[in-house]
C-alpha cells in the first residue's frame, strides 16, 4: 500500500497547491510518499525546495491510476475531479482526503511560524506564474517603485532584465523562504504566501490581479482580515500600497494545522495492511 499527495500545479496557475502538498507530505515522511503533481518541473522544484524526497510529474489527475493501486491512498490538492470522478476516487482508494475539505487550505510550513531574519521593510512577490506576462504589463509607463522583487518560479527566461527597471534589489525564486520571512511588509497576489507571510508574524497585503480566485481563497482573505489592493500599473499599486501601510488593520493570528488524527489514522490502516501480508 503506497501513500500519494497530488498537488495541480504548472506555469500558468503557480505553485501554491505544491506549498500546501509538501507541508502534507513532510507530516507523512516516515510512511514514504509519493508526491504527484501535474508537471514534472513542480515535482523537481519540491525535491529541490520544499523537502521532499520522492516527487513524479503526472500532467494530470486522471492518469494517477496507471502508477497507483487499487487501495492506494491518496490526500489531493486540485478542483480538477468532478463529482463523477470524486466519487470513483473513493471507490478506488482505501482512504481519500481531499485538501480544501477534509485539510484546512490554510495549511503552513511550520517553518514560517519560526519566523526569519529581517531583510526588508517592504517587498514585492508577485506569484510563481505569470504566463501572460502580466507583472511587466503592469509595470509599462510606470517609475521605478523602489520594492526589492521575488522572481516567480514560472517566470520567463529574461524576466529579470526586463522588471529591472522598475524594482529595487531583485531575489532569485531558491530564496523565496528567507524572503516572506523577512518582509514585515508583502505585496503579493498569492493568497498561500500572504499566509506564510502572516505565520512569520509578518504584515501581508494581498494584491487583487485581474484574475478568478475560488470561494476558498476569498475566506481565506477574509479569515484573517487581509488587507487588499488593487492598482491598473505599478504607480497606482504602489501608491495603495503605502497607503494600506500607513493604516494596516488588525490582522487575525494564523496557527499551525493539526494533522495528528489523520496521520494517526493512515499509519494504522497502513500497517493492518502490511499485517496482511506478513
Amino acid at each position: 500500500m503506497n501513500v500519494y499527495v497530488y498537488a495541480r500545479s504548472g506555469h500558468n496557475f503557480g505553485l501554491e497547491n505544491i506549498r500546501r502538498c509538501s507541508v502534507i507530505y513532510k507530516k507523512l515522511a516516515h510512511l514514504d510518499p509519493i508526491l504527484a503533481t501535474a508537471d514534472y518541473r513542480a515535482a523537481s522544484f519540491a525535491k529541490a525546495e520544499l523537502g521532499v524526497k520522492k516527487g513524479v510529474g503526472v500532467d494530470i489527475i486522471g492518469n494517477l491510476p496507471h502508477m497507483m493501486k487499487r487501495k492506494d491512498i491518496l490526500i489531493f490538492d486540485s478542483l480538477e475531479p468532478s463529482e463523477t470522478m470524486r466519487e470513483y476516487m473513493k471507490e478506488y482508494c482505501q482512504i481519500l482526503l481531499e485538501v480544501g475539505v477534509d485539510i484546512p487550505y490554510d495549511i503552513v510550513d511550520d517553518e514560517y511560524f519560526e519566523g526569519g531574519k529581517s531583510l526588508h521593510e517592504k517587498g514585492f512577490f508577485f506569484a510563481d506564474d505569470d504566463y501572460e506576462a502580466d507583472l511587466l504589463k503592469i509595470c509599462e509607463g510606470s517609475k521605478n517603485c523602489g520594492l526589492p522583487i521575488l522572481l516567480g518560479h514560472y517566470f520567463f527566461l529574461g524576466s529579470e532584465t526586463k522588471l529591472a527597471p522598475y524594482f529595487g534589489e531583485m531575489y532569485e525564486d531558491e530564496e523565496y523562504a528567507s524572503f516572506i520571512k523577512g518582509t514585515s511588509y508583502l505585496l503579493t497576489s498569492s493568497v498561500h504566501t500572504a499566509l506564510e507571510s502572516l505565520a512569520s508574524g509578518n504584515k501581508p497585503v494581498f494584491f487583487a490581479r485581474n484574475i478568478k480566485l475560488y470561494k476558498g481563497e476569498l475566506d481565506l482573505l477574509e479569515k484573517y482580515n487581509i488587507p487588499t489592493i488593487s492598482g491598473s500599473n505599478l504607480d497606482q499599486l504602489n501608491e495603495n500600497f503605502e497607503k494600506t501601510i500607513a493604516n494596516y488593520p488588525q490582522t487575525n493570528s494564523i496557527e499551525k494545522v493539526n494533522l495528528t488524527d489523520i496521520v494517526s489514522n493512515i499509519e494504522t490502516t497502513v500497517k493492518k495492511f502490511e499485517a496482511m501480508f506478513q
